[in-house]
């Protein structure tokens, strides 16, 4: 069956490929990401829909969204090492959600969904995360981490949920969504 990956996200592309049966071709959607919703699981469904109908492509068409949230703050992606500090500091010593909404259509016709996955951060440590940041991996990803970032592993002490929706797709998500167009 093929798949167009309305994304520019190279964890997802790389994601997408776990679910063998999916012809899969990437193209970038270029939405312009913005949601009224207050809720974050309606804004990343929200979000991964404007995607997927951003993109005109025969077959499926994949749109998804990922949000950090941590004591009730939405985290995006940080555009300085400040910011990326301050999400940081909101992350470490507690648990915060990481959703992803995504949204699977052919034609007119699309299903939406939502996986949500808990991860537990330790302490702060300022030269994990100084070194984090001076290596330029936070400035691409929701929440300012990638959780399958080796040297950030001392501080993740644990996960509740699916791994690969903290990476930026619920695959075994989408797999059952896919399973619904065939």
């Amino acid at each position: 069956m093929k798949l167009t990956l309305a994304s520019a996200s190279p964890r997802r592309a790389e994601l997408i490929k776990k679910i063998p049966w999916l012809e899969v071709t990437v193209l970038p959607s270029g939405a312009e990401e913005y949601t009224d919703k207050s809720d974050p699981k309606d804004a990343v469904i929200d979000l991964a829909t404007q995607k997927a109908f951003a993109v005109d492509a025969p077959g499926l068409v994949l749109g998804a969204d990922t949000m950090v949230v941590a004591d009730g703050k939405r985290l995006g992606k940080p555009h300085s090492p400040e910011q990326a500090r301050e999400m940081f500091a909101l992350l470490c010593g507690r648990t915060h959600s990481v959703i992803t909404g995504v949204c699977l259509r052919l034609g007119k016709r699309y299903e939406t969904a939502c996986e949500e996955t808990f991860v537990d951060f330790g302490e702060y440590d300022g030269k994990i995360v100084e070194n984090y940041i001076a290596s330029g991996k936070p400035f691409d990803k929701a929440g300012g981490y990638g959780i399958q970032d080796e040297e950030l592993a001392p501080m993740i002490k644990g996960i509740t949920g699916d791994y690969d929706n903290v990476v930026g797709l619920p695959t075994r998500l989408v797999e059952t969504l896919a399973e619904n167009f065939t």
